[in-house]
């Protein structure tokens, strides 16, 4: 069995010095005293996040606030007929994908009911506290607070059964919720929110519904912009599936009670929170702020000017040890992805074995000669239950070892299989994954997992076969530089993805420098290391086995050494940025972008 980490499942983010996370009765005097100076009539307008338990609120501003009349601007909303109607073509019939939105938040709203809360907000006679999403587009207030939640929270809560944002769908199927709030929901609330950030008197945390917290404006916008002047971890969230494992719950010190978990989020700004902290409390905000906050800071000018306000690189783990198979799948070409689902770049993906079983296999590109008709006759018939897959007839098998990297470019059918701890390195859009078959096994609820054999099809790479496979995404290691107590290899990826996956291995000091350009690294050998400035420019920085941690591009120079209980251990990390966007052509071995 593996060795248990230190693994931090909680990190946090220092709050400006002197800055308080607030709740309870010190929160509704917080606010309370902001409006008190803005005359009889003060406005208070507490936007929130789709997701947020509404009414809960409402009744907790009303006993926090007595005397102020409470308005709920969902109240507004297009009805749930109207909203189904006015976004059919981005919602579809299918049960995983939709088509992107680039929706504004006034598309979900009746012009009229909206202009006649206007008029009501004008018009109060006393303390007035416009209340959900979209509140800050009523009035000009004199108060305003943002409210936010967590993707993880907002998914769970589906699970549990909330519906969509004012859609009657509370027993429909979770996959379909995501959906929309993936593709819909999450993006117009994200355009709504952004230009909220330099302007909010304060951010309401509304992860906890009966016990919400709250910031200054001043104290968000401070540890947002601390942030990318130092290395940073985000908070983890990890998940059962059907082939799910055990290792995590050893080296994370997870819940023993679980029967398995098969993902970590550990580095993904798209889902992950980041928790700031007064020293005492902790304050949860969506990770994805930063990115909208400082881009340039966080990515670097290069990374931006490529991507946009989106974090590109996605490390995860995928636990089968004493589980199963992933599913046989392939992730789409850009054009196709671009072209049916609305999304600029696609899942480009390696996998990077943290660990392995004497076992363990990785299933990668088609074995020459596979016949194209045969292959998609027999998924065909394996999707109607008529056979199982014999999936070993007509795709490569690898064995794998702790320390493999595969790479795996859109296009090419691969899966992990059993007895495997990858460390999943990849480009950031992870829900289009098109499973081609689930050796005959239906998810945790019962149901059969979402197959989407049409679209893997139209994807699949036919001359990715066992030569081209061998020579270009299997065991591509090449030692770049060393110096005492170090070495630097290059471990991927392959020329059709635009990540670069660097190796160092050390007893002593590895130097490092971001070149300009955002770095995600994960400790994948070694119990404990330290991530310093050479100038002093941040505080020294611990992280312990199986970590991710990224460091913003405007840290420049840094270094790593073993610490702690790591001291006289040798020790390895992976390094991911993207290729071409460095200061420094000689860093990647390609034209630097220019």
């Amino acid at each position: 069995m593996p060795t248990t980490s230190a693994y931090d499942r909680t990190p946090t983010i220092d709050l400006p010095r002197g800055e308080r996370v607030l709740t309870g009765k010190d929160l509704w005097a917080s606010l309370r005293g902001a409006a008190s100076s803005h005359g009889d009539r003060p406005l208070i307008a507490i936007d929130t996040y789709p997701g947020t338990d509404l009414s809960v609120l409402i009744d907790q501003v009303r006993a926090g606030l007595p005397g102020f009349e409470v308005i709920d601007v969902e109240s507004a909303a297009l009805s749930t007929e109207r909203l189904e109607t006015s976004f059919r073509e981005n919602l579809t019939d299918d049960r995983v994908f939709g088509v992107m939105s680039h929706a504004t938040i006034d598309a979900f709203f009746d012009p009229e009911k909206v202009a006649t809360l206007k008029a009501d907000a004008q018009q109060r006679r006393g303390g007035t506290v416009l209340v959900g999403w979209g509140a800050a587009t009523i009035a000009d207030a004199d108060v305003t607070v943002l409210g936010e939640m967590a993707r993880w929270e907002i998914q769970q809560r589906y699970r549990r059964g909330m519906p969509n944002w004012h859609a009657d769908n509370a027993d429909e199927d979770p996959l379909r919720k995501i959906k929309r709030g993936f593709f819909l929901e999450w993006r117009a609330a994200d355009r709504h929110k952004r230009p909220l950030f330099d302007t909010v008197d304060f951010v309401l945390d509304l992860n906890h519904t009966h016990e919400p917290s709250l910031i200054s404006g001043d104290a968000f916008r401070g540890a947002l912009a601390a942030a990318p002047t130092r290395p940073f971890r985000v908070a983890p969230y990890f998940d059962p599936g059907v082939w799910g494992g055990q290792w995590m719950k050893q080296v994370c010190g997870l819940d023993e009670s679980e029967p398995n978990y098969a993902w970590s989020f550990d580095g993904v700004p798209e889902e992950n929170s980041l928790l700031l902290t007064d020293g005492e409390s902790t304050f949860q905000i969506p990770a994805i702020d930063l990115v909208f906050a400082h881009p340039r800071e966080l990515l670097g000018e290069r990374t931006f000017a490529r991507f946009g306000a989106e974090f590109p690189i996605r490390f995860d783990l995928l636990d089968t040890m004493g589980g199963g198979n992933l599913s046989l799948q392939v992730h789409p070409l850009t054009d196709y992805i671009r072209d049916r689902f609305g999304m600029s770049y696609t899942q480009d993906e390696s996998y990077y074995m943290l660990d392995a079983g004497d076992d363990a296999l990785v299933y990668l590109g088609l074995k020459t000669g596979v016949d194209r008709q045969r292959l998609t006759d027999d998924l065909t018939r394996a999707q109607s239950g008529e056979i199982s897959f014999p999936a070993e007839d007509y795709v490569n098998t690898y064995p794998a070892k702790k320390h493999d990297h595969f790479a795996i470019p859109a296009g090419t059918v691969h899966c992990s299989g059993r007895n495997s701890m990858v460390l999943e390195i990849s480009a950031t859009p992870y829900i289009f994954t098109f499973k081609m078959w689930d050796w005959d096994r239906v998810g945790l609820d019962g149901t059969p997992r979402p197959i989407h054999l049409e679209h893997a099809l139209a994807n699949i790479q036919w001359d990715r076969e066992t030569e081209w496979t061998n020579d270009n995404l299997v065991d591509q290691v090449e030692s770049v530089t060393e110096g005492d107590g170090w070495r630097e290899e290059r471990t991927g990826l392959h020329h059709l993805e635009f990540i670069e996956v660097r190796r160092h291995w050390f007893t002593g000091t590895a130097p490092h420098d971001t070149h300009g350009t955002v770095n995600v690294l994960n400790l994948v050998e070694g119990s404990e290391a330290v991530v310093e400035s050479p100038s002093g420019a941040f505080e020294p920085f611990v992280v312990h086995y199986a970590e991710t941690f990224i460091v913003p591009a405007a840290v420049g120079e840094y270094t790593i050494r073993p610490h702690g209980a790591g001291v006289g251990e040798t020790h390895a990390t992976v390094k991911a940025f993207v290729r071409g966007t460095t200061r420094s052509a000689a860093d990647t071995g390609l034209p630097a972008l220019v």
